[in-house]
């Protein structure tokens, strides 16, 4: 496989609030593991936001930390191409957050379309929190910290990038006027070398002239690729290919990722608050008896009912786990009553077994070596901490606290 594209970096995060779930796996774990070996990849344990909404109780906290990192490494995640860290372990994410929580708008967070639905669907929960309503933000800082150029989500999930894009455009409208730039520009420009000065002159006039967006990637390539120039250089000429000032925070673009519908036992999206999860590590008797009595199509009363593989929780899974000549058969012995409930989850059980049996010998290996596991978070906590200096600086900087 080839190594990360150049200054490409991707970044994303999990809540650790329990065992990972098939749902977990599917809908961003699997994802994760083959955007790692094609872009600068930096994955966290959001650990903070585990207490947005569940600050009351942090006695399993720890446990499911490292559950989930057990899980990570089972799963593929390679500590050798991908920056794995816990979010509490850089402090600079709280530092970040705290920053920019004096330039936010209280109404950004309030209209986050998650924020009210999260307040009906966790109604037994208080989230009458400063913490559960900036946690938005929070998100915002974690991402901006490490300026990628790509967050991955899922179609549900791009309003959460969009305010983090707010919220670096209004702090580099507040802070990016510099003192100086043009002249400071024009050092940079030089410091680029005689061929790519002139090749970066001549892409900003195309984009700012004909609006050309291919010499506008040009530029920005040619600029990152240079590991001759400092971070505040980087990003004046990055700034300064559209005629803004100095680019502080990256706005970052989503990158939309693939998510197929994974169903729980009783047909709602899986997930832990519903209690209808298959554990990535969960023995084979509990998976098994868990498969036999998901819920199918309610037409399918009786064995001789025919019924629609498309109105039935078992279906979703089968796309994921069934090759064609499986979900062929099971699209025509569902539909002439053929093949019975159990007969159609047949070959899924074999395959998901399958999948968590080597999910739990992989996670045994990682689980037996402790010491292991916390030296992979400890030196991906180092790599992180190094970039998200680089940017706080910058930041300090631009807000006139750098202090001597």
């Amino acid at each position: 496989m080839s190594g990360p594209i150049q200054n490409r970096r991707v970044l994303s995060g999990m809540r650790p609030t329990g065992q990972l779930h098939l749902g977990n796996y599917h809908g961003a774990l699997k994802n994760w593991i083959e955007l790692q070996y094609q872009y600068e990849c930096y994955f966290f344990v959001a650990d903070w936001h585990a207490l947005t909404t569940g600050y009351e109780d942090t006695a399993k906290l720890e446990s499911y930390v490292w559950s989930m990192v057990i899980d990570w490494l089972a799963a593929g995640l390679n500590p050798g191409v991908a920056t794995l860290f816990v979010q509490s372990k850089v402090p600079e994410h709280a530092e970040l957050h705290l920053l920019l929580s004096m330039i936010t708008p209280l109404g950004w967070l309030e209209r986050v379309p998650s924020y009210k639905d999260q307040q009906v669907q966790l109604a037994d929960h208080d989230l009458s929190t400063y913490g559960f309503l900036g946690y938005p933000l929070l998100q915002s800082a974690d991402i901006l910290l490490y300026r990628p150029q790509y967050v991955p989500v899922g179609e549900d999930q791009v309003a959460h990038v969009e305010i983090t894009r707010e919220v670096a455009r209004r702090f580099n409208h507040i802070y990016g006027r510099e003192a100086g730039f043009e002249q400071k520009v024009e050092k940079a420009i030089k410091s680029l070398g005689s061929k790519n000065s002139a090749l970066y002159r001549a892409m900003r006039k195309e984009f700012q002239e004909q609006g050309d967006a291919g010499a506008l990637a040009k530029a920005r390539s040619l600029v990152e690729a240079n590991a001759r120039l400092t971070v505040a250089d980087r990003d004046r000429l990055l700034g300064f290919i559209e005629g803004a000032g100095i680019s502080i925070l990256t706005e970052p673009e989503v990158l939309l990722t693939a998510t197929p519908k994974v169903s729980g036992l009783d047909g709602r999206k899986m997930s832990k608050s519903y209690g209808n999860t298959i554990g990535l590590r969960e023995d084979t008797d509990s998976v098994v008896k868990k498969l036999k009595t998901m819920q199918t199509d309610p037409a399918r009363a009786r064995r001789t009912d025919p019924g629609d593989p498309e109105k039935c929780p078992v279906w979703d899974l089968h796309k994921i786990y069934s090759n064609s000549a499986t979900q062929t058969w099971v699209q025509q012995g569902c539909r002439s009553a053929g093949i019975g409930c159990l007969e159609c989850k047949a070959p899924l059980i074999e395959k998901v077994v399958e999948e968590i049996s080597l999910f739990r010998k992989r996670a045994q290996e990682f689980e037996e070596n402790p010491e292991l596991v916390r030296g992979i978070i400890a030196e991906g906590g180092e790599r992180a901490r190094d970039v998200a200096r680089d940017t706080l600086d910058l930041v300090r900087q631009s807000m006139g606290m750098n202090y001597r």
